[in-house]
């Protein structure tokens, strides 16, 4: 999680920037709402992220420059096809 990552100047590295995670429907869909520390959703709009996502446990992945995000498990080779797809490109 992106949470604590910052920027050279202190900003969240998230701010300003095309970012999906763990949707709130989905913590709620397995019951753990109440049980994580923070809700991924929550704290990526919170940290300024522009956040957005698809259908629950559907594959979704966002590039905003360097930094790729991915919704959910189901995201994992799409977010893996775009850094590699960014690394083939001479993007890193």
């Amino acid at each position: 999680m992106l949470r604590h990552t910052v920027n050279e100047d202190g900003t969240p590295l998230v701010a300003g920037k095309k970012v999906t995670g763990f949707a709130n429907s989905e913590e709620a869909a397995v019951q753990l709402t109440d049980v994580v520390p923070f809700l991924v959703e929550d704290e990526l709009t919170k940290l300024g992220g522009i956040y957005s996502k698809t259908g629950d446990w559907q594959p979704y992945v966002l590039q905003d420059g360097l930094l790729i995000t991915g919704q959910n498990p189901a995201s994992s080779a799409p977010a893996a096809d775009a850094l590699i797809e960014l690394v083939n490109k001479g993007g890193v």
